[in-house]
């Protein structure tokens, strides 16, 4: 009888913490049942041990940030049969996106002795913005449990079962108070995207973005709205510009609050 052919998994890092990485090492027990699967081909956060491509299946952890990281990705994207973004860093540029906002020559001439020998993109952005991308699993980081839900679907060639819907549903789900009503505490809860199990509401804290986006999102209403009750707009604009401060709903909600607050500035 042949032998069964394991599809090849490969994990690649770019401009980030190794936070979605450690995720999948976190997994442990049900490591062992995707080793059965699965063969890790590529995965230096686990092993130095190296399988040749192609693969079938490459997650890929990390923001794009130097000319050498999108010939990178280019290549990943040649070898890979179904690429995955996973994270924040990876599907909307993550933290280091901040630096959009701003002159990243200014931040080299701060930080860097000799900038000159620094080779950086002006902008940090994700996969999406180089190669074509066949699912993003977000968060900051990913979670156990979409993790294992999206290698199931490609396992059974389905598409992965992950929420659409906004953490406000897993807050009443789960039957947290709401933050906003019960405190007044700022909350991006209702336009981001649940997956985390409503973890900081559930401690009295406001949701800070880590999931990006939900499928609709309205941040221009949930921006008046804080407004409305005391926020300044710089804060606002704080509040939005986290770790997925450039995934597009968040950007264009946080320019126009940006606006917002040098008018003021300026009035």
């Amino acid at each position: 009888m042949a032998r069964r052919r394991k599809p090849k998994l490969a994990v690649w890092k770019f401009a980030s913490c190794d936070g979605c990485q450690l995720t999948l090492l976190d997994c442990e027990d049900e490591l062992l049942t995707l080793a059965d699967e699965l063969e890790i081909a590529y995965f230096l956060e686990a092993s130095r041990a190296v399988v040749r491509g192609p693969y079938d299946l490459s997650l890929v952890e990390g923001s794009i940030s130097t000319p050498e990281q999108v010939e990178q990705i280019r290549e990943i994207r040649r070898q890979s049969r179904f690429l995955v973004t996973i994270g924040a860093c990876a599907t909307a540029g993550g933290i280091q996106a901040l630096r959009n906002f701003a002159d990243v020559r200014d931040f080299l001439e701060q930080v860097y002795a000799r900038p000159e020998y620094i080779r950086t993109l002006e902008k940090s952005l994700p996969a999406s913005a180089y190669v074509p991308v066949d699912f993003e699993l977000r968060g900051c980081p990913i979670g156990k449990g979409p993790l294992l839900e999206l290698i199931s679907a490609f396992l059974n060639g389905r598409r992965p079962q992950i929420p659409n819907y906004s953490v406000c549903v897993e807050c009443k789900r789960h039957g947290t108070v709401c933050v906003m009503v019960a405190q007044g505490t700022p909350c991006l809860g209702p336009i981001t995207q649940a997956g985390c199990g409503a973890l900081c509401p559930a401690y009295r804290r406001g949701c800070y973005g880590c999931f990006g986006p939900m499928e609709t999102p309205n941040p221009h209403s949930l921006g008046n709205w804080l407004l409305a009750r005391g926020m300044a707009a710089p804060d606002l604009v704080r509040l939005l510009r986290t770790f997925n401060a450039y995934a597009p709903a968040f950007k264009e909600a946080g320019e126009r609050y940006a606006g917002i607050a040098e008018a003021d500035r300026s009035g």
